[in-house]
């Protein structure tokens, strides 16, 4: 199916996949500007809430992974329907948590509801705009960061109200049924399209072989990450090679492929992307809130704004896309996404808003442009290569970008309180150590810190703010390897003349 030649169907199912993405980002927004609100009443620890953002991830990329193996089967109504009752189930779950583990329960239902949206958005708006999908998959994901405004923006009008609820964090999300409502009302009546690859004759085995044995191997290695932390048992690295070394072997077998090595550094890129984007994003207010001025909200404000500049700039991808090429877009995105995480390092006060405009201005177009180059780059593999992309990145992130976050902070927090001049403040506020992946971490106890006279209260802020803020260096590492593996895609299409979509339908 292609676009009609009045655009009205195909623009109607458009905005239907757009709004579906602007739930999942809602859910996501209420809960990065709401995560500091459960550690207070539930006393979790900087590590904790890294497993709540994790949860809120890796359970993503499973649910992408199944759906892309059979959605050309059982059709995207079905895949849709499935998505609006996990939202829904899990939004009435997490209203009735009462701790860490309900919340991480609910979360991950959250999350595979997340992922379900996705595996049918990304290949239906791929195929409606056959001829020119790196634009509309940027238009299509400027939803994510307009989901993102509207829920943290909800949180920062309003900051006390509970209205039916007994807490304030119960109220904010229950609103998150507003946008999953909708999105249910738009997509029900909605007739969908056949994949472009099935359109085009592609058989099941050619869309495997573009992904091959070394795809596959990367795809198992993480998922089993990420199933071993869904039933409670830690996963090594040696096991979790093993698996992803039977599974490549096995898909090797039955492709006689190692798969597209263009693929394949796409794959290798998309989870420090993740964590540079949505690992950031989740993060933020967290990491900026001791830092900012003495203004109300600050830092949901400024996750408002970075928010608000990506949506705008995303629904103008077209002509940016069209002057620099999806590799050329991206090699510059990855260098300013590396300034600005610099930037936001070392930024006090309002000097955040300019750095957060660098950061905002770099990170815009990574992940959509990513999927537009996918796309048009390997329309063979289908959904499948068009939602593997998504779905390594979020298991990266989940399994252990996020994660790894919320532990370099507990390490650092921990390494500057033992200091002499924090010694006494660390007595009083240390609690004790919590097992995570990458090992047990240190944590402070927040009764105890509640109950700090003012003084000390003050001198373990300015020493969280330092800490927090030096996270965005870690993070900066992360776009530092993208943009030479961007620059290495780029000096290759160079050579092939320039960078020219793939037509699935011509002859090979």
């Amino acid at each position: 199916m292609s676009q009609s030649s009045s655009g009205k169907a195909d623009m109607k199912l458009f905005w239907a996949c757009f709004i579906a993405l602007v739930a999942t980002s809602f859910v996501f927004g209420v809960r990065a500007n709401t995560i500091g609100m459960l550690q207070d009443s539930f006393n979790l620890s900087e590590s904790q809430k890294g497993a709540i953002n994790g949860a809120g991830m890796w359970p993503f990329a499973l649910s992408i992974i199944f759906f892309s193996f059979i959605i050309d089967r059982i059709g995207y109504k079905t895949v849709a329907l499935f998505a609006i009752i996990c939202h829904i189930v899990s939004l009435v779950l997490t209203l009735r948590a009462s701790g860490f583990q309900d919340f991480y329960w609910s979360t991950l239902l959250v999350a595979v509801a997340n992922g379900t949206v996705e595996s049918f958005i990304n290949p239906v708006v791929a195929t409606i705009f056959s001829k020119n999908k790196s634009k509309w998959l940027n238009i299509l994901h400027a939803g994510w960061p307009a989901g993102l405004a509207l829920g943290a923006l909800f949180c920062a009008l309003l900051p006390d109200t509970k209205l039916f609820f007994h807490a304030v964090w119960q109220f904010r999300f229950a609103l998150c049924f507003i946008p999953v409502v909708l999105y249910a009302l738009l997509i029900l009546p909605r007739t969908f399209p056949v994949n472009e690859r099935v359109a085009a004759g592609v058989s099941y085995r050619d869309m495997l072989k573009e992904v091959g044995a070394v795809g596959f191997f990367i795809i198992g290695s993480l998922v089993y990450f990420a199933v071993m932390q869904m039933v409670g048992h830690e996963a090594s690295m040696r096991d979790s090679l093993i698996v992803g070394s039977v599974i490549g072997l096995a898909a090797g077998a039955y492709t006689h492929s190692f798969g597209n090595w263009l693929f394949i550094v796409v794959l290798i890129t998309i989870g420090p992307l993740a964590t540079t984007e949505l690992g950031t994003d989740g993060w933020m207010p967290e990491l900026l809130k001791l830092s900012g001025p003495d203004f109300p909200n600050f830092a949901t404000w400024i996750f408002v704004y970075v928010s608000v500049i990506m949506t705008v700039l995303r629904f103008y991808a077209g002509p940016i896309i069209h002057k620099f090429s999806p590799i050329g877009l991206l090699v510059i995105s990855a260098a300013i996404a590396i300034t600005g995480l610099i930037l936001l390092s070392n930024a006090t006060g309002w000097a955040i808003l300019a750095a957060a405009s660098v950061y905002a201005l770099g990170k815009t177009f990574l992940w959509s442009t990513t999927l537009g180059l996918t796309s048009e780059q390997f329309p063979k593999g289908g959904a499948l290569t068009l939602n593997g992309v998504s779905a390594v990145g979020v298991l990266f992130l989940g399994v252990l970008g996020s994660p790894y976050i919320g532990y370099k902070q507990d390490l650092d927090m921990d390494q500057r309180l033992s200091a002499a001049t924090h010694s006494a403040l660390y007595a009083q506020v240390k609690g004790e150590s919590k097992p995570g992946i990458f090992g047990s971490a240190p944590t402070l106890d927040q009764e105890k810190i509640k109950a700090l006279p003012a003084p000390q209260h003050q001198e373990l802020e300015t020493v969280q703010a330092a800490s927090k803020r030096s996270v965005f260096i870690t993070i900066a590492i992360l776009p530092s390897f993208m943009l030479a593996c961007y620059l290495l895609m780029f000096v290759w299409f160079k050579t092939k003349g320039g960078y020219k979509p793939v037509d699935v339908a011509a002859p090979h």
